[in-house]
């Protein structure tokens, strides 16, 4: 959902006007931070019967993060199941990416829009809670390596139904986020 500026004003008073008057039937926290934060897409997903239907379609950078959150997911998931040799033979398969297996979120400097939507979906949606207590600023830039990995993932996610990653599967994610040039 786009709004122009005299819209995301109209609609940031209104929710003000809601809080103040302690009407409570929508939720004006999650619509002021989603204009705030130019995350508009997000009224779509949370206030379907208010914003209309059919809702417009996810911004692709939404749907690329909301794929790699996804990923983040299994491998984290698949690797706490891990025992000790399991974790093991991964930092052996998966050198250097298999000895700290975590989401690092994204850069703030330079992927500050990825940053955003993620940060959104996490703590103002509470979508993929698991990464709700975490900065999610790496400090560094990560978008191409998760794009990497993220087209290994999406190779094997059809094969997932009802079970995590294996070791071998998990290497290979993980291992795709090295550039190819190294």
């Amino acid at each position: 959902m786009k709004f122009t500026n005299a819209e995301k004003l109209i609609v940031t008073m209104l929710a003000d006007l809601h809080e103040k008057l302690e009407i409570d039937e929508v939720n004006t926290k999650l619509i002021k931070q989603a204009i705030y934060s130019n995350n508009t897409w997000a009224l779509s997903w949370e206030l379907p019967g208010i914003v209309g239907d059919p809702p417009e379609p996810t911004p692709p950078e939404v749907s690329l993060i909301v794929d790699i959150l996804d990923m983040w997911s299994f491998i984290e998931e698949a690797h706490e199941r891990f025992d000790a040799t399991e974790k093991s033979a991964l930092e052996a398969k998966a050198d250097p990416f298999g000895k700290h297996v975590a989401f690092s979120g994204f850069d703030g400097n330079n992927e500050s829009e990825y940053m955003s939507i993620a940060n959104f979906l996490v703590k103002e949606m509470n979508r993929f809670t698991r990464f709700a207590d975490r900065d999610l600023n790496s400090h560094c830039q990560v978008i191409d390596g998760y794009q990497r990995m993220l087209a290994k993932f999406l190779e094997i996610r059809p094969k997932l139904d009802g079970r995590g990653l294996s070791i071998d599967e998990m290497a290979d994610v993980l291992n795709a986020r090295r550039h190819s040039s190294f």
